[in-house]
């Protein structure tokens, strides 16, 4: 890559997150107070982040016909259970910071407890 390179894709990132800052203060109030618009609001940090998280979990590499690697399994079932823990957080308290803290701490304990304590 050259320096061009990365200054071009600077300014189109800058620009793309300019647009997307400015669109809602150019858009007439009158639309911007429509039902649909304000259930998106409502729903779209939860289903961001479901995304997020289905995304990068870690089947991909799971193949019966290779044969199930134990670590393997034992990441994708902790990540499984993250999972689980952060959408009832989410659901209980709607604050995507604690259900994120709950994740993390979900993920790293589950890990903990499926290699030294069950495994």
């Amino acid at each position: 890559m050259n320096s061009s390179y990365l200054i071009a894709a600077t300014f189109a990132m800058a620009g793309v997150t300019f647009i997307t800052r400015a669109i809602p203060a150019l858009i007439p109030k009158k639309l911007l107070d429509t039902p649909w618009l304000h259930r998106l609001n409502e729903s779209l940090p939860l289903s961001v982040m479901v995304l997020l998280i289905l995304t990068s979990l870690s089947y991909q590499n799971l193949s019966v016909s290779t044969g199930l690697n134990s670590a393997e399994v034992q990441l994708l079932l902790a990540q499984i259970g993250a999972l689980l823990l952060v959408l009832i957080i989410y659901h209980i308290s709607r604050q995507l910071l604690i259900s994120m803290v709950v994740g993390i701490a979900a993920i790293n304990g589950l890990l903990w407890m499926l290699t030294n304590v069950l495994g």
